[in-house]
């Protein structure tokens, strides 16, 4: 491609960023709204994993369709399943049907969060340009995310929650058509086989597991081990599988690199912690400080400016800091917030909880860019495909996971907190989660629901800050040596 493709190109990737920035922030803002509407506080944890799950079962798979009917014609068909999915959420008229599309949603997702790093390790062979052009998609996303909460707060303050959705609809038709006009790939010399059934066996073991997850604190106990047993026994199927495999969904081979696998791991417990804060601090200013869904979302903005700063100076700060260090500060700063946020009380006002919330942003924007980049790096021109996809694989199965395990945590902190009251309901503590249902709800009751859901919030905190003490000592095991030699 020439110099104007290559620029459309890569706008037209920023903006597939600036719908999932914008999913990120509008839907965080609008759970509150949609819980109360749909009924369905007990799937509050839901609305985020079930998006994830649809990434995560089809994260794989995009790469491998991508090889098959060409990188441009992968992304064009997850903006179409991005489109139809927001449409579809935006008129559901129940909780199920909402996560059916929003399931729809998170598979055009897949294709849009990882195909873009795919395709910008094929065009930018500069390891600076490239870190330069990676900085930008994140900047991307973390610009929307900024403007998510300002429009989608005004969006459901003013209409409705349902035009969160709606918002993705022109701006995913915008970035189909530059492609089409714009995006001129090679044309692959032969079709590579389809691994059909490692697709099968990945798509059902990832499916199964997860929804064994998801059924944590809400179906009995036996169900759920069923459905993580036959999960994982799909999962050694899989594996088996893939060993034999002409053109395996995911080559083995790749995790005989002990680098490598470290900064998958370190991508797993960072982004399972991270999305503690991303998913409960709008939901501390609705339901415990009565804020409203604009205020909400807007405690995500200084986050997500701190994020683009950080992703921004990476390509400069990597000549002079190793990426050990980056991923350090990272994590620490990533502490801070966490760790802060543990320590609040229902007396912390706003802005403080919200400039705590911000150092995640650093370490955020520092462990995504620096370790994306080492990912390529560690695994060679042959594995930088699969090794991308795998990476961002693996951080939205770890989201997946923790969300569902937040979920559970919270829905069991609240059980447990109206167990020995007939006057407070788990129908009540669903209105409690939006600001103007909570009006509704007997005031001399809402202090102490309030004291309730703050506990949840706390427990989901220090399981968050425990993660990111695993990530704290993995990078010295992996990289402080490495990187001295």
């Amino acid at each position: 491609m020439n110099k104007k493709q290559i620029t459309m190109v890569t706008f037209a990737l920023m903006l597939g960023n600036v719908m999932s920035g914008l999913d990120g922030t509008i839907t965080n803002t609008a759970i509150p709204a949609i819980v109360s509407a749909l009924h369905g506080i007990q799937f509050m944890g839901w609305i985020v994993a079930v998006y994830l799950l649809g990434m995560s079962v089809s994260i794989p798979i995009w790469t491998k369709i991508g090889e098959r009917i060409t990188n441009k014609k992968a992304f064009e068909l997850a903006l179409i399943l991005f489109v139809i999915g927001s449409t579809l959420e935006g008129i559901a008229p129940n909780i199920y049907f909402f996560l059916i599309a929003r399931m729809i949603m998170g598979i055009g997702g897949g294709g849009m969060g990882s195909l873009p790093y795919i395709i910008a390790g094929y065009v930018f062979k500069n390891i600076k340009k490239r870190t330069q052009v990676l900085g930008y998609l994140t900047a991307s996303f973390n610009g929307a995310a900024i403007l998510g909460p300002l429009v989608g707060g005004w969006l459901i303050d003013s209409l409705s929650w349902h035009w969160v959705f709606y918002i993705n609809i022109p701006i995913g038709l915008l970035a189909l058509i530059i492609c089409f006009v714009y995006f001129k790939p090679v044309t692959p010399k032969s079709i590579p086989v389809f691994d059909l059934s490692g697709a099968a066996f990945l798509t059902l073991s990832l499916i199964i597991f997860l929804i064994g997850i998801q059924m944590l604190g809400i179906a009995a106990n036996w169900i759920v081990a069923l459905f993580i047993i036959i999960g994982i026994g799909l999962a050694i199927g899989f594996i088996w599988n893939e060993k034999k495999a002409r053109n395996p969904i995911i080559p083995l081979t790749i995790f005989k690199k002990h680098e490598l696998n470290g900064d998958f791991l370190l991508f797993a417990t960072t982004w399972g912690a991270f999305i503690a804060v991303n998913t409960y601090l709008p939901m501390w200013a609705q339901a415990l400080l009565g804020m409203s869904a604009l205020v909400g979302g807007m405690t995500l903005i200084p986050n997500s400016i701190v994020e683009i700063i950080a992703s921004q100076t990476v390509a400069t700060l990597q000549e002079h800091i190793r990426t050990f260090v980056l991923v350090l500060i990272g994590i620490i700063t990533m502490m801070i917030s966490v760790g802060g946020i543990f320590l609040a009380d229902l007396h912390t006002s706003l802005w403080i909880l919200t400039i705590v919330a911000a150092f995640s942003g650093i370490g955020v924007g520092f462990i995504f860019v620096a370790l994306q980049v080492k990912v390529q790096i560690d695994a060679g021109m042959k594995d930088m495909p699969t090794a991308t996809s795998t990476s961002y694989l693996i951080r939205i199965l770890s989201q997946t996971i923790m969300a569902a395990i937040y979920g559970v945590i919270m829905n069991l902190s609240l059980e447990h907190g109206i167990a020995h009251r007939t006057d407070i309901t788990m129908n009540m503590m669903n209105k409690l989660s939006d600001a103007s249902s909570a009006k509704t709800l007997p005031q001399n009751l809402v202090p102490t629901m309030r004291t309730i859901f703050h506990a949840g919030i706390k427990e989901i905190m220090l399981v968050s800050f425990i993660l990111l003490l695993i990530a704290f000592v993995m990078n010295f095991y992996f990289n402080w040596k490495k990187e001295e030699q």
